[in-house]
């Protein structure tokens, strides 16, 4: 039996996703690593309360228009924000595939760099998937109805449709995606009293384990797997803000002097897999190897 305690403990590991979608991917094992838990209605979270409370949402798509990766993705881009991230950037850019929903989210300091990013990211799914991109959806905003965009797209056989002004409903994917971000960073956030200039590190924390922690509708199977074709394996995953203590290999340390220095988990690598911690000593965002004890990182 789960106590109560883990049970809290898993709920802010995967960044307050709601205890039902916990519960329902623990008792159909869609994930490696995540314990059997069973959660009681007595449990409540007062910063989900807080992080989270909205008027209305986009009403969700009940059909499934594609049947593989790459066929059509969703974009957007939300900003600018009122507070400079740490690394700078003021914008979200978030892609999301229609039929995974897998997502990425690009940071970015201002909306001239949507495109240059959207070429990465089209080059790397295209390799990761050996396929093409068929579609891609937007709004009319500026930075994707430009002559790049449009030149890309003729070059590469994509068909780029764009939904209507003033009705975001018809882009409600990535709206809705969008909206989800935010509400688990500011929680997470809230939660830990960070400074709002950790947004971006919180959104990418949140944008990784919806796709590692968040099941399909109308498939129920979990993104990650819907997109790589594998289980993902949650088992190392940690609170957000939560207290660590890195171990300190590049100064001399002497004899009785702290050995470690105390440091902030911020999420995980996009590029490795690895911690991003922030050291509160030198004020400065570095990682470390997952569950390497070699590198001497201690988590409270």
């Amino acid at each position: 039996m789960v106590k109560n305690e883990d049970i809290l403990l898993w709920h802010r590991r995967l960044a307050h996703v709601n205890p039902d979608l916990i519960r329902k991917i623990a008792n159909k094992d869609l994930v490696i690593g995540l314990p059997k838990i069973k959660f009681n209605e007595e449990i409540t979270c007062d910063v989900c309360c807080q992080g989270k409370q909205t008027r209305a949402s986009f009403k969700s798509k009940s059909e499934i228009s594609t049947n593989k990766p790459l066929q059509l993705l969703h974009m957007d881009l939300f900003g600018p924000t009122q507070t400079r991230s740490y690394g700078g950037k003021f914008y979200a850019y978030v892609v999301v595939d229609d039929f995974s929903r897998f997502t990425w989210v690009m940071f970015l300091a201002s909306k001239d760099e949507t495109f240059q990013n959207f070429v990465k990211l089209a080059k790397r799914v295209e390799r990761e998937q050996d396929d093409r991109i068929v579609t891609i959806r937007s709004d009319h905003g500026g930075e994707f109805e430009n002559i790049h965009f449009m030149e890309f797209c003729e070059a590469n056989g994509i068909l780029h449709q764009f939904s209507t002004p003033r009705t975001p409903q018809q882009n409600g994917v990535v709206e809705r995606r969008n909206m989800t971000l935010q509400e688990m960073a500011r929680t997470m956030l809230l939660e830990n009293n960070l400074p709002t200039y950790f947004w971006a590190e919180a959104v990418n924390t949140a944008c990784y384990i919806l796709n590692r922690f968040n099941l399909r509708q109308g498939i129920k199977k979990i993104l990650f797997e819907l997109y790589y074709d594998k289980k993902p394996n949650v088992s190392y995953f940690k609170a957000f803000g939560c207290k660590c203590f890195i171990l300190n290999t590049k100064e001399n340390v002497g004899k009785f002097e702290a050995k470690s220095d105390q440091g902030i988990f911020l999420g995980y690598s996009n590029t490795s897999k690895a911690y991003k911690m922030y050291n509160l000593m030198t004020n400065s965002l570095g990682e470390s190897i997952c569950n390497d004890p070699s590198e001497g990182l201690v988590f409270i």
